[in-house]
């Protein structure tokens, strides 16, 4: 399968397209914590508008994620994802032309749909790809994009003297990925293997029927748990770190020692899986997670911040890229993406809870030091299920 794949296209410009679509969507999703401020006044949104605005594109992609994945197996990888990334750039394009709440709030959801549609391809992609012994550091170097996307978004908003104007931000967010759907049209292949060229059967007998139920809720509830302490922390660990005394220089600071960190989380951890095995990597992982929120929510001084920042990245954010290379392995081809976009939803619920979680928290008198304390509950249930699930799931062998 993978050699009649590479007649077509290199692996690498394959990871390098892929590549581009993360970090376009990096950079779009990123875009919008970015362009809040200057956009809130300019279309009169109060609080509760801005976080529903926000909150539109996550519930897109919720949906595009589940749409997205069983679209992929049925119908094949490459035209759903042209038609995520030609969706998200269109939609982006239309968030730089909103001129109300409700025009934002529509744009935002159909974008959010084409972000949800592209990610189970993506992972699907780099698995299909790949031989097994470069699965993850595959997967993982597909991923880097985003957190690359989102600091590019960061470097744009700085051009210039009062910085890029929060719509030319979308304009670019929009333009980049309508530029690449040509490349995705000519130049990558369609991954799907020939046995699973025929319709799929009902996606959730495809989900939970031959013994795949219970590896399919572990997926889920580590995707969630992952994701929600992801969430928590790129939301509000700048915010925290302010409440601790320090600037928010400071905390912008912590916030980009994580996201540096998480790159090269993702590349180190991915060769590692490669090298062996996800079971007792990914446990020490989730538990040095643990030990990471512990020092960050207890430091005093700016250096532990810093270092335990880094370390929280280099955990959360390359352990669940690792995860993304994980969890396909327990599908057959045909469910698949399907099974890829499930996870990816579960886990957007749980990045959807973590900021909330975190809202409510300080809202009831929590200091900043117990709110990331009471994060690492959630990485040591994590490390439990990522345990069980590769200890006692099935992974599907190929016939």
């Amino acid at each position: 399968m993978t050699g009649s794949i590479a007649r077509q296209a290199s692996p690498a410009l394959i990871v390098a397209i892929c590549f581009g679509i993360a970090a376009l969507e990096g950079y779009d999703i990123q875009a919008f914590g970015v362009a809040a401020p200057h956009m809130a006044p300019d279309l009169d949104l109060g609080p509760a508008e801005l976080g529903w605005a926000g909150s539109a594109a996550m519930i897109g992609l919720v949906i595009g994620a589940l749409f997205g994945g069983w679209a992929a197996d049925r119908y094949g990888r490459r035209p759903v994802l042209l038609g995520s990334v030609a969706l998200f750039g269109m939609f982006s394009l239309a968030t730089a032309l909103s001129l109300n709440f409700e025009t934002l709030t529509l744009a935002r959801l159909a974008a959010g749909l084409g972000f949800g549609g592209a990610m189970p391809n993506l992972i699907a992609i780099a698995t299909e790809i790949s031989p097994p012994n470069r699965r993850a550091l595959t997967t993982t170097s597909m991923f880097c994009g985003l957190p690359v996307g989102g600091a590019l978004v960061a470097l744009a908003a700085q051009l210039g003297e009062g910085g890029v104007d929060w719509r030319m931000l979308f304009m670019i967010g929009g333009a980049l990925p309508l530029l690449l759907a040509p490349a995705v049209y000519f130049l990558l292949p369609e991954t799907r293997p020939a046995q699973a060229q025929a319709a799929p059967t009902r996606m959730l007998s495809g989900l939970f029927a031959e013994g795949r139920a219970l590896s399919t809720v572990l997926i889920w509830t580590v995707f969630a748990l992952d994701l929600l302490v992801t969430y928590l922390l790129l939301n509000w660990l700048p915010l925290l770190v302010v409440a601790k005394g320090f600037t928010a220089t400071q905390g912008a600071a912590a916030a980009f020692s994580m996201n540096l960190m998480a790159v090269a989380g993702a590349l180190a951890l991915g060769w590692a899986a490669d090298r062996i095995g996800y079971r007792w990597l990914l446990v020490a992982v989730f538990a040095g997670l643990s030990a990471a929120l512990y020092a960050l929510a207890w430091a005093q001084g700016m250096a532990v911040i810093l270092i335990a920042s880094g370390a929280a990245g280099f955990t959360v954010i390359g352990g669940l890229y690792v995860l993304y290379a994980l969890a396909p392995v327990y599908y057959p081809p045909q469910f698949r993406a399907a099974g890829a976009g499930a996870s990816v939803a579960c886990g957007r619920l749980g990045s959807i809870l973590g900021p909330l979680i975190a809202g409510n928290l300080r809202a009831a008198g929590a200091g900043p030091g117990e709110v990331l304390s009471a994060l690492a509950p959630a990485a040591l249930a994590t490390m439990a299920a990522v345990f069980v699930l590769t200890t006692f799931g099935r992974p599907y062998r190929e016939p």
